[in-house]
């Protein structure tokens, strides 16, 4: 979805997903229509009474419902820079807070390691959001009466914040309190291995969240149930992979220069199609006068009609805007890059800058199996480069 910048705090960009343009009128919609039902919960939570008549007259609903939902999100806002302000203390730079559909997100340039930084780090959010429910529910407190409209708002406001802050200590990993656990987890045993049950636990939690959406009916619990299962998965799999391939670099996975099935640049887009078709492979470096010009893969030929393929070399329709990693590089920052672009290869130089090898998506998932087959993730590892040889043709 396309963000967009809406301002900064403490040098961090906040972003709003197009997503959060569809929830929060949604939100205040639902507040609105249930202005009269939180006026019972909240005389009955704090003790206060409310006057119905003029929280319900005319577009006071509305208005009401509109001020809260953009208060929530101030305070999800908030919740997130509680995150930022911690990790940053510690190191990691805060690429940016975004709001979307589900709340919001802080992103970091890293994951901590270290338990006492995550789980300081993963608190930090909930304390946030703790303390703006305790200001608001002084301020509710606070109000002389005949102030209806402001008791209720700041009333609302010092739930949801309680509420959001007791929901994101909830154990469903990637959320605060799955991080929490996975922090506890890791005080004894190895971080990868801490991530695989707070993933589980988290999936769980993902489970019984989605089965009571259902039975509710309730698409924004069966969304989130979705994402901490989605996240899960995916950090799980990342926190892993980045174990697995711990000391390994790029040229002890990639396929070297001597090894790799190049097409010249004068190859017809045609004859490139029947190629890929006879090899099985759907992206070539391409080589002028024993010089990398490019890489060409199945969608640049497939950008050519099929009646015009014969016409059409490799060098007209090749990337020359080539996405390049060093051989001494680690093999996780290569996976990482793919994901980044969106590609499945990567040319591979030295410090000079010269073409010595290529290695993609799959030299990495073949390595990745390789090296948690021979149990590499318990004992120090040996290079690569026999385990892998000599079958690499890609």
């Amino acid at each position: 979805m396309r963000q967009f910048r809406i301002g900064s705090a403490f040098g961090i960009p906040i972003k709003l997903d197009l997503t959060f343009l569809i929830i929060l009128p949604l939100f205040a919609w639902i507040i609105g229509s249930q202005v009269e039902l939180w006026i019972g919960q909240l005389e009955q939570l704090w003790g206060v009474a409310l006057d119905p008549a003029v929280l319900t007259a005319g577009a006071t609903p509305w208005l009401l419902g509109a001020a809260a939902a953009i208060g929530l999100f101030a305070g999800v806002v908030l919740h997130e820079l509680g995150h930022s302000l911690v990790a940053m203390r510690y190191g990691y730079p805060i690429e940016s807070i975004t709001l979307w559909i589900f709340g919001g997100i802080a992103q970091l340039s890293d994951m901590p390691e270290d338990w006492h930084q995550e789980l300081f780090i993963a608190l930090a959010g909930p304390a946030v959001s703790i303390v703006l429910g305790a200001l608001c529910y002084v301020g509710f407190v606070a109000l002389p009466t005949g102030l209806d409209v402001l008791q209720f708002l700041f009333g609302y406001l010092a739930l949801m914040n309680l509420v959001l802050a007791a929901f994101n200590l909830l154990p469903g990993f990637p959320m605060d309190g799955g991080r929490v656990l996975r922090a506890l987890l890791a005080r004894n045993r190895p971080f990868a291995r801490a991530t695989q049950i707070a993933a589980e636990v988290g999936k769980g939690f993902a489970f019984l969240l989605g089965l009571l959406g259902l039975l509710q009916f309730n698409i924004i619990l069966i969304g989130i149930a979705f994402f901490i299962y989605i996240g899960a998965s995916g950090e799980a799999q990342q926190t892993v992979m980045k174990a697995a391939f711990e000391g390994v670099m790029v040229r002890d996975v990639m396929t070297p220069a001597e090894q790799v099935n190049a097409v010249p640049a004068d190859t017809s887009v045609a004859a490139l199609i029947d190629r890929m078709f006879s090899e099985r492979h759907t992206g070539y470096p391409v080589m002028r006068d024993d010089e990398l010009v490019g890489l060409v893969t199945l969608e640049d030929a497939q950008s050519v009609r099929p009646v015009e393929r014969d016409a059409f070399t490799v060098e007209e329709v090749m990337s020359t805007d080539l996405t390049t990693i060093d051989a001494d590089a680690d093999a996780m920052n290569a996976f990482q890059r793919m994901q980044q672009n969106g590609i499945g290869r990567l040319i591979v130089v030295n410090r000079a800058n010269e073409f010595v090898g290529l290695i993609t998506r799959s030299d990495l998932m073949k390595a990745f199996t390789i090296i948690q087959s021979s149990g590499a993730l318990a004992r120090p590892r040996e290079s690569l480069d026999d385990r892998l040889a000599p079958d690499r043709t890609p």
